[in-house]
């Protein structure tokens, strides 16, 4: 199994894609910093301005999706995120018009707008990356992508709250801004030996009507449905959103109000919750270098039952150390169960299929996300913030169960290793 470093040394075009996402996701919480903090300065600006922008930050992502895995399943992934960084790079430039304008409804349009083009970027590189590696890099190359999003989440977030502090919000959106053009850049100097990305397509080439659209996107359902591992790895997430959305909200009551610590209460949960990912993603890449398919869905199920009891224990625990302990010892679980899951997606998902089966699983994880947000924001008031907390814990443990019942009846059977248009992977990669 190759290590982080050897893949970023030898591998030029997983390095150019890593250094693009690096930059990129840097600039993103650049961005979130200085847009959710000057939603509550504007003139109207209020916390329910702050809801609303999170809203426009989360729906467009799910309209988005289905029109993203058709596209990316259809036409040059490359060209479709050149697309996506250089669009992006415009509309994060446009949030200088805030500054000057000050309407809550342009922080909503563009944040809507910004979310909008996300998808055609993440699922792109999601789909191209077994392009760019070998069979031996692919778990590696999965594993450190992951890791590095969530790295990049705690270190955006620290320095673009410091940077917007100390240099105003102007700075922020034009940084965001240039992050997307590195972005570009990175995805310009990928190369194939075939000379594009273009995914592999059976028959003759599709018509481009709204209806042909809707028959592509209904047939990568058909097929996520008549394969049980891939439908049963995109219900996992749902499962684990079902309670997962709630940690969106119940970090900061935890925080602020029952440990009664403030901001700095709400750090440590996030924090803890952080590294705990990032833990997670480095104990995924070891066990992907010993574990067989069966030892994996064994995992699977403990990672679950692992995470939601930690997720209750963060719910009862006495001190907001405690508690942080138990959040870092649940997102260790779910970091390795999501670099294990999307490995056996880019592994067993065949290459025309990609680009649908990851927008799909990220739609239906951000749907769930919302609805549990929402629920649980309104029963926190209702029943309490700590007895929410259990039941989210609850709810996203019992994955480990329904998980377990499926591998039980031999449901979770091992599909055949997805068919690559890519023969020769060696020549696809550009030497270091």
């Amino acid at each position: 199994m190759t290590s982080f470093q050897a893949l970023l040394r030898r591998n030029a075009n997983y390095r150019n894609l890593w250094m693009g996402q690096v930059v990129s996701e840097v600039g993103d919480h650049f961005n979130t910093i200085a847009v959710v903090s000057l939603a509550l300065h504007i003139p109207g600006g209020s916390s329910l301005v702050v809801g609303g922008v999170m809203l426009a930050r989360t729906l467009p992502a799910v309209l988005a999706g289905p029109i993203a895995g058709v596209a990316l399943d259809r036409f040059d992934r490359r060209k479709i995120m050149l697309a996506s960084d250089l669009l992006r790079c415009l509309i994060a430039l446009g949030f200088v018009l805030v500054l000057t304008h000050q309407q809550t409804w342009l922080l909503y349009a563009l944040s809507a707008l910004l979310t909008f083009a996300s998808p055609f970027f993440t699922s792109g590189r999601s789909s191209i990356l077994p392009r760019i590696t070998n069979p031996e890099e692919l778990h590696t190359a999965n594993a450190l992508t992951q890791t590095t999003a969530w790295l990049t989440l705690s270190i955006g977030a620290m320095l673009g709250g410091i940077s917007t502090h100390q240099f105003g919000y102007k700075w922020a959106f034009v940084a965001n801004s240039a992050s997307f053009l590195c972005s570009a850049w990175a995805v310009w100097n990928l190369r194939s030996a075939e000379g594009h990305f273009r995914p592999a397509r059976e028959g003759a080439p599709r018509l481009h009507g709204p209806d042909e659209w809707a028959r592509d996107f209904t047939d990568s359902l058909r097929y996520m449905w008549r394969t049980p591992l891939i439908f049963a790895i995109g219900m996992s997430y749902v499962g684990w959103a079902s309670g997962g959305g709630a940690a969106q909200i119940l970090f900061t009551l935890f925080g602020e109000i029952v440990y009664e610590a403030g901001p700095a209460g709400i750090g440590i949960l996030w924090g803890a919750a952080g590294l705990g990912l990032v833990a997670g993603g480095i104990t995924a890449h070891r066990l992907g270098r010993v574990l067989r398919f069966n030892g994996y869905k064994h995992a699977i199920s403990i990672g679950y039952f692992v995470h939601g009891a930690a997720y209750v224990a963060f719910a009862l625990a006495p001190t907001i150390w405690t508690s942080a302990i138990a959040v870092g010892v649940s997102r260790i679980a779910m970091g390795s169960n999501n670099v294990l899951n999307r490995t056996m997606l880019l592994t067993h998902v065949p290459d025309q299929y990609r680009g649908r089966v990851f927008s799909t699983v990220d739609m239906m994880l951000n749907t769930v996300m919302m609805i549990s947000m929402a629920l649980s924001s309104v029963a926190t008031g209702a029943i309490g913030i700590r007895p929410v907390g259990v039941i989210a814990g609850l709810l996203s443990g019992s994955t480990a169960l329904y998980w377990a019942l499926f591998n039980a009846g031999g449901k979770l059977t091992e599909p055949l290793p997805a068919p690559e248009s890519e023969k020769d992977y060696h020549s696809a990669v550009t030497p270091a």
